[in-house]
C-alpha cells in the first residue's frame, strides 16, 4: 500500500502538493562504512545538485513535497541518515558518521559540481559538521531552525530520547498514525503533509507496525544536542544561510550568536508564522526562502570573514 502514491495523499491536499508527490523519484542505496544508506533522487543526473538532510527521528520523505519541486532545474536528493527511514541502523552514531554519509550520497548521486546542502534541526547540525569538514566540496549550506547554542541552552540526549517514547508495535496502521507526534510539538501543521510524513514513517513487522527510526540514535549526543555543532560553526568556509523559524527553536539571541560565530557574513532570515518543523506547517514559505537564496547565490559574490 505504501508504494501507491495516491494512498499517501489525503483528500484535503491542495493541487501543488499532489503534483509534487507525483514527480517521479528513485530509491537509491550506497554502502558507507558497512552500513546500507538509502536516499531519494529526483531530476536528471549531471545537473547542479541539492542535498536535503532531515532532522532527528525523521526521514527523507519529510522533504519530498519541497525537494521534488526543485527537480526541473537540479539533481535533487534526500538522504535517510543511518538509523532513520529505510537506511540500516548502526551500533553507534556520531555527527561525523552522518556527515560522511551525506558526502558519500552527494558523490554517488550524479551531481555536477559542488552541491548545496539543506538541513533541518538535527540535520542542520549534520549539515554544519559536513560544511566544516568538507567546505571545499560544497557550494553552500542552508540550515532550517537548528539552534546551535552554548550548553546552558541545552536539551540533553536522554531527555530527547525519552520524548519519542519506548519502541513498541501498534496492532494497526490507523492506531499507529494516530500516535504520530513531532518533537518538539507545535501549534499548527498542515494535515495533508502530516499524513504523508506519518505514513512514510512506519514499517510493517509481523502483525504490527513500528516506527522506522532507531531509538538508540540519540547515543550520538553524550551531553547537549544543541551544543554538538558548536565547534564546527566557526570552521565553515562555504556559503551559509540560516533560516530562523519565527515560532521555532532558534531565538533571536541564538540567531545573533550563530551569525557572530560565522564571521558576520551569513544571512539569517526569519520565516514568519513558521514553527520549528517548517516543512510541516509552512512548506511554501520554506520553499520560497530556499529558492530566493539559491537565486541570490547564482548572481552575487560571497563575503569573506
Amino acid at each position: 500500500m505504501l508504494d501507491d502514491v495516491d494512498s499517501l495523499i489525503s483528500d484535503d491536499a491542495p493541487g501543488w502538493f499532489k503534483r509534487a508527490l507525483h514527480i517521479p523519484f528513485s530509491d537509491e542505496f550506497i554502502d558507507v562504512d558497512g552500513t546500507r544508506i538509502h536516499y531519494l533522487a529526483w531530476g536528471e543526473r549531471s545537473r547542479r545538485g541539492l542535498v536535503f538532510v532531515h532532522g532527528g527521528a525523521a526521514h527523507a520523505h519529510w522533504w519530498t513535497h519541497i525537494a521534488a519541486r526543485f527537480s526541473d532545474q537540479y539533481r535533487v536528493v534526500a538522504i535517510d541518515l543511518s538509523g532513520h527511514g529505510d537506511s540500516e541502523h548502526r551500533s553507534e552514531y556520531s555527527l561525523e558518521h552522518w556527515a560522511k554519509e551525506v558526502v558519500a550520497v552527494a558523490n554517488d548521486a550524479g551531481i555536477d559540481g559542488q552541491p548545496v546542502l539543506i538541513g533541518h534541526s538535527m540535520g542542520g547540525f549534520v549539515t554544519i559538521a559536513t560544511a566544516a569538514l568538507w567546505s571545499d566540496q560544497l557550494a553552500g549550506v542552508i540550515v532550517l531552525d537548528s539552534p546551535v547554542a552554548e550548553p546552558d541552552h541545552e536539551v540533553g540526549a536522554a531527555q530527547a530520547g525519552q520524548a519519542f517514547g519506548a519502541p513498541r508495535p501498534y496492532h494497526s496502521l490507523e492506531v499507529a498514525l494516530s500516535r504520530f507526534r513531532t518533537v518538539p510539538p507545535q501549534d499548527h501543521y498542515e494535515s495533508y503533509v502530516l499524513h504523508h510524513v506519518a505514513m512514510r514513517s512506519l514499517r510493517k513487522e509481523g502483525d504490527g507496525w513500528l516506527w522506522k527510526f532507531d531509538h538508540h540514535l540519540f547515543s550520538a549526543f553524550t551531553t547537549s544536542i544543541r551544543a554538538v555543532a558548536l565547534p564546527y560553526l566557526p570552521r565553515v568556509r562555504c556559503r551559509f544561510a540560516l533560516l530562523r523559524a519565527e515560532l521555532g527553536l532558534v531565538t533571536p539571541d541564538i540567531g545573533e550568536s550563530m551569525y557572530e560565530s560565522l564571521g558576520r557574513v551569513a544571512p539569517v532570515v526569519e520565516l514568519p508564522e513558521t514553527g520549528h518543523h517548517g516543512m510541516l506547517d509552512q512548506p511554501l514559505v520554506v520553499t520560497t526562502a530556499v529558492r530566493a537564496l539559491l537565486a541570490d547565490w547564482d548572481h552575487s559574490t560571497p563575503q569573506h570573514r
